[in-house]
């Protein structure tokens, strides 16, 4: 069974074991295949391959929610964030 994780800044879930179903494998996500989507990452058995975790990228607000709570990972990446360069505004 693949575990979803809604709350990316949910403590411990980097360095929890997981147990995949299909070959015994155990681990934490960090041994884990890693692949990257727009909305989400999913992490794979690195033996056979089976999707064993799939965690949902924060939005803004999430982050800030999350920064705004204590979370150093969060604030981290509002500083990110706040670096970027941004477009200049539109006249109207």
């Amino acid at each position: 069974m693949t575990i979803t994780v809604n709350d990316y800044y949910q403590p411990g879930w980097r360095e929890h074991a997981h147990h995949c179903p299909a070959c015994e494998w155990q681990g934490s996500s960090r041994q884990m295949e890693m692949e990257l989507h727009d909305e989400q990452t999913e992490y794979s058995c690195p033996h056979c391959e089976f999707p064993i975790l799939v965690v949902q990228h924060p939005d803004l607000a999430h982050v800030q929610a999350a920064a705004a709570a204590g979370n150093e990972e969060a604030q981290q990446q509002l500083a990110i964030l706040a670096m970027a360069p941004r477009p200049p505004a539109a006249d109207h």
